[in-house]
């Protein structure tokens, strides 16, 4: 804490953090206990991306991939208010698979451009929505065969 005057209150409460902390430190020793800090390894955003881009690739082939900087909307923009009315109706089935696979790609720019903008929710949102219209056009792949 940062004051010009330790004021009654202030007092207090660190009085009562260091009782708190010497009773952790009295039960941690009492049972041979070293607490260690949480090391979870985070996966870097970019490898995320390059998964679903791999993913998409296989899915839709390399021919559409040489147009993903040519989406009409910005992130947030007509393609996600399209999929997200599209999955939460059950509506994918009857969109045709060229138009799924159009907005699959779309969503994949718009997903691109939130992570580069520092939106990491809306990007993960994304590509949660990619998940589930991929899986769409894979039934609808096998279906065809």
């Amino acid at each position: 804490m940062y004051a010009d005057k330790v004021t009654p209150s202030m007092e207090q409460a660190i009085d009562e953090t260091t009782r708190r902390r010497a009773i952790q430190v009295a039960y941690n020793l009492e049972r041979g206990l070293d607490p260690q800090p949480l090391r979870k390894k985070i996966a870097d955003i970019t490898d995320l991306l390059e998964r679903e881009d791999a993913d998409t690739e296989a899915l839709l082939g390399s021919g559409r991939s040489q147009s993903r900087g040519k989406a009409r909307g910005g992130a947030g923009g007509r393609g996600a208010l399209v999929a997200d009315v599209a999955v939460s109706s059950g509506r994918l089935a009857e969109m045709p698979a060229a138009d799924l696979a159009n907005l699959i790609q779309e969503l994949t720019v718009q997903m691109h451009q939130a992570a580069s903008d520092l939106h990491f929710e809306l990007a993960a949102r994304l590509r949660d929505e990619l998940g589930d219209l991929k899986k769409e056009l894979r039934q609808m792949n096998e279906a065809t065969r």
